[in-house]
């Protein structure tokens, strides 16, 4: 079983390397990439249920022991991010595989997105599953490496400055990251995310805030909380659309979840962090008044993703176990809904030839399957009852008003707020580009708009893949019982943090 733990880093790996080699033959490299993802979240699915049964999964590479050598680990929650990952990316390969068939015939080679591709996933299934912060660092590396690719294929002078500021932030953010694991070392003398709390445990507590608040500053860029968060409103709109789903769903995650990972496990927090509340309301209000002062359709849905951010942090901050809790659902419900947004936006824009709102009309009656497939992720963000945001909400308002500071309470309160200025912003989509006639002239027409000719074509794959998603949705919905009790459970582990100190040092490791 524990070699399993290694295979969702090293299938996509192998797959890359594999990829580039048959870059002639298309066939080839559409079917390996959608056989190993296939195979990743079968894996992820079988780790999960191991997990919540026996407890962390621990691969000890190259049999060194922890905290020496390089660990793998996948407890509950690593495993439930992993699966949602893992069906996400697979939906958004069959979508770029629908698009490219459409545009380009299906005897086209992609030299580079397939193997680009599936070293992101290579990064993202690194990032869950490592026991240590070096390893961590590769794993954001591996990344960036791999979208910057992504980002500029097809490139235009909008996407070459765009994705300049991606990279440049990027890149800052690494030299942080790699100046914060040295400081660890150097204090701590191991960067083993189980050997690290005892460690820090001994350090003054000046030097234990600085820690953690570099930690916080560091993956806070990489998730884009407010006022780190500039870089991802110009950055994503500019990629395609699947290239945009899978950055909007995942990457930002992987910097929430480094988040919860090291601030729950390297640190002891007795009672919420009123500065990560700040930032959580910060991140929640500024998001949402940029999405509504947004005309651009797939800028709003960026400024969205950064509001919602928020809502993760918050239940971060109060450190409880029903706030945990509900971060994680949060987290899984999120992933899903923001990257099937982003699919069902370059579904729009294929058929209207804008992403501008002022410029686009009709679709609800010209596409009604289109109208569908954005109406229920979109309501779900809002947190409309009975979809699975209405339920992951519920639970982090819940866990804010049991905290009962009144730092809890402000941001509580923002975040109800925060939900209904996300309802007005989809209702704003829904007017703009669903409502109307096609073709047919707003009533306040924006001059700098550029509207090109719709393509009006979307292959089956392209629509098969957006609907899988937005059934995922539905079903975190439907399981919301099940999955917030498991979620309960990764939340209770997170704070306790015995059986992962137990599970990779052994049982003094875990006293």
């Amino acid at each position: 079983m524990t070699v399993l733990v290694a295979l969702p880093v090293l299938l996509p790996l192998l797959a890359a390397a594999l990829s580039l080699i048959v870059m002639r033959s298309p066939r080839m490299q559409r079917l390996i990439g959608a056989t190993v993802l296939t195979a990743i979240a079968v894996i992820a699915g079988v780790l999960l249920a191991e997990a919540d049964r026996h407890g962390p999964i621990v691969l000890q590479l190259g049999g060194y022991a922890a905290p020496f050598g390089i660990t793998l680990v996948a407890d509950r929650l690593a495993a439930l991010l992993l699966l949602t990952s893992a069906l996400v990316t697979l939906a958004v390969l069959i979508f770029s595989i629908g698009q490219r068939i459409t545009d380009y015939g299906r005897q086209t080679a992609s030299t580079a997105f397939h193997p680009m591709y599936l070293m992101l996933c290579t990064g993202v299934s690194l990032a869950y599953l490592t026991g240590d912060l070096f390893n961590l660092f590769v794993a954001f590396e591996i990344m960036l490496a791999s979208s910057y690719v992504l980002i500029t294929r097809r490139t235009t002078a909008e996407r070459v400055r765009a994705s300049m500021t991606y990279v440049i932030v990027s890149l800052t953010s690494s030299l942080l990251f790699i100046t914060m694991i040295a400081l660890v070392y150097a204090a701590t003398g191991t960067v083993n995310l189980a050997a690290l709390p005892e460690k820090v445990g001994e350090l003054d507590p000046g030097v234990q805030a600085s820690l953690g608040l570099l930690m916080v500053v560091v993956f806070g860029i990489k998730a884009a909380l407010v006022p780190l968060h500039f870089w991802l409103p110009d950055s994503y709109p500019t990629a395609p659309a699947p290239i945009t789903a899978v950055f909007a769903g995942l990457l930002t995650k992987v910097g929430v979840y480094a988040l919860i990972r090291t601030q729950t496990l390297v640190f002891i927090h007795d009672e919420s962090w009123t500065v990560l509340l700040v930032v959580a309301l910060l991140t929640m209000i500024v998001g949402v008044l940029g999405a509504i002062a947004q005309n651009d359709l797939n800028r709003m849905l960026s400024f969205l993703l950064v509001s919602h951010i928020g809502y993760m942090l918050f239940g971060l901050a109060l450190f409880t176990v029903i706030g945990l809790a509900g971060v994680i659902l949060y987290v899984v419900h999120h992933i899903t809904v923001q990257a099937a947004l982003f699919l069902t936006s370059g579904l729009i824009t294929r058929h209207t030839g804008t992403v501008s709102l002022h410029a686009m009309s009709g679709v609800a009656k010209a596409y009604p399957l289109v109208a569908v497939l954005f109406a229920l992720p979109a309501l779900s963000l809002a947190g409309i009852p009975p979809f699975s945001g209405f339920v992951a909400k519920i639970a982090l308002l819940q866990a804010g008003a049991a905290v009962g500071t009144p730092a809890a309470y402000a941001v509580t309160a923002a975040a109800v707020l925060t939900s209904l200025l996300t309802l007005f912003a989809v209702t704003k989509i829904w007017v703009g580009a669903f409502w109307g006639k096609v073709g047919e002239p707003h009533p306040d027409p924006d001059p700098t708009d550029e509207v090109t000719v719709g393509t009006g074509s979307t292959s089956k794959g392209m629509l098969v893949a957006t609907g899988g998603l937005v059934a995922v949705s539905v079903l975190i919905a439907v399981f919301a019982g099940p999955l917030a009790d498991m979620s309960e459970r990764a939340a209770a582990d997170l704070l306790d943090g015995g059986a992962y100190r137990t599970a990779v040092l052994g049982e003094a490791g875990g006293e």
